[in-house]
């Protein structure tokens, strides 16, 4: 029972990134930290039950991002690819 709330905490945490952008009026910076939020979700964390899983700095960023505070949700996530070695999205 806890495995499938877990994958659905963190499936939902997937799709709310992508309505980020336009309609919080911070257009490219919005935009730039969902970027890197989907890379994050989609490549970062442990491999458990068959899923890639965040950290807790990840998931942080995201809700950071989500939330308007696109400046420090980007200085989170930025440095976590980099270090992983991804290369960043377009601004």
């Amino acid at each position: 029972m806890q495995n499938r709330f877990m994958r659905s905490f963190f499936l939902l945490l997937a799709l709310a990134v992508l309505p980020l952008g336009p309609g919080l009026g911070q257009g490219s910076d919005a935009d730039y930290c969902a970027k890197l939020a989907e890379v994050a979700l989609r490549y970062l964390g442990r491999l458990q039950d068959g899923a890639n899983k965040p950290d807790g700095d990840t998931v942080v960023a995201i809700d950071r991002c989500q939330k308007g505070d696109t400046a420090s949700g980007i200085a989170i996530l930025e440095p976590k690819l980099l270090k992983a070695g991804f290369s960043l999205p377009q601004r």
